[in-house]
């Protein structure tokens, strides 16, 4: 779990994870409440109550309570009401300060996670569009708490909520991931190498050293195997023959480091590429730009981040 938790830690540090809140309060009556249709993706928390989830065409409704979560990796139709008849769910009700719990009423967490782009695209494109996770979940012990700490800090924050209740929910957003990761159906690419317990520290030791001269021998070595049994059980795990895995891996790392401005020949040497140009070809493959292109692009995404904020 050890191996499994740090690689977690990677994948958030690299989608350079931001949190925010956009509700929070108690709704009583007739309501209705969603993140739908602003392109982003987005968390609901039922901090206390009971209410209804509404998936068009995914699924019945599905009835929250309290400590239930609900997390959307990308923006689908969906809403929450108090009824599981979807046309009874109506916007008449205006959300309430939480303070005292309304009788019959449901508080509410609501808001958006924003993600590295591109990063975001290939570490979440093997993960379901949403998902439930309940306050009886393995996990739930921790959950539990950090449901407490959100809610009690809810209550305090007045009007606007404390940047705190966003940061919390960041802890959150690790449950899920480490939900996520472990389940099945995810069966390929970096995920399903989680897993494994033969190939989780390997993956682990790629991450922290892409630099290193990763020969198919070596990584083999690394885990104890013969070559050929190596291949035949890596590509069984993950889907990709090792080759193809570290370079992906390789051009992730690479793309977080040209986010943060580094250069091209450093990012190179880093990920393990001796010669710029053959880094540069590997990583035009891998996404279609050139590395100086992508690093333009995230330069301009960041300034036009920081126009908006001063707004």
């Amino acid at each position: 779990m050890q191996h499994v938790d740090r690689i977690i830690h990677w994948v958030l540090s690299s989608l350079a994870l931001e949190t925010s809140v956009f509700h929070l309060g108690q709704y009583c009556g007739q309501w209705r409440a969603s993140l739908a249709g602003r392109a982003r993706a987005g968390y609901h928390l039922v901090l206390h109550g009971q209410c209804w989830l509404h998936v068009p065409g995914r699924q019945a409704p599905l009835r929250l309570s309290a400590g239930d979560a609900v997390f959307f990796l990308r923006d689908i139709p969906h809403h929450l009401g108090p009824s599981d008849d979807a046309a009874a769910c109506l916007p008449v009700a205006v959300m309430q300060p939480l303070g005292v719990p309304l009788a019959g009423g449901t508080g509410l967490a609501c808001g958006f996670f924003d993600f590295r782009a591109g990063m975001a695209e290939a570490l979440l494109a093997p993960f379901p569009d949403y998902l439930v996770l309940p306050a009886d979940a393995p996990a739930a012990p921790g959950i539990r708490a950090l449901f407490e700490l959100i809610e009690q800090e809810a209550r305090h924050s007045g009007a606007e909520a404390s940047p705190l209740v966003a940061r919390l929910v960041e802890l959150l957003f690790f449950y899920v991931i480490r939900a996520l990761s472990a389940r099945e159906e995810v069966a390929r690419g970096l995920w399903p190498m989680l897993r494994s317990a033969e190939f989780s520290a390997l993956v682990l030791e790629l991450i922290r050293h892409p630099e290193r001269d990763w020969s198919i021998e070596a990584m083999a070595a690394r885990v104890h195997m013969s070559r050929a049994t190596f291949c035949k059980r890596f590509a069984a795990a993950c889907g990709e023959p090792p080759a193809t895995f570290l370079q992906l891996l390789r051009m992730k790392i690479a793309t977080r480091l040209l986010d943060d401005g580094a250069a091209i020949a450093q990012v190179a040497e880093r990920v393990g590429y001796r010669s710029e140009s053959a880094f540069a070809k590997a990583f035009l493959r891998a996404t279609g730009l050139q590395p100086g292109a992508w690093r333009r692009r995230a330069q301009a995404s960041t300034t036009a981040s920081l126009a908006a904020t001063q707004m």
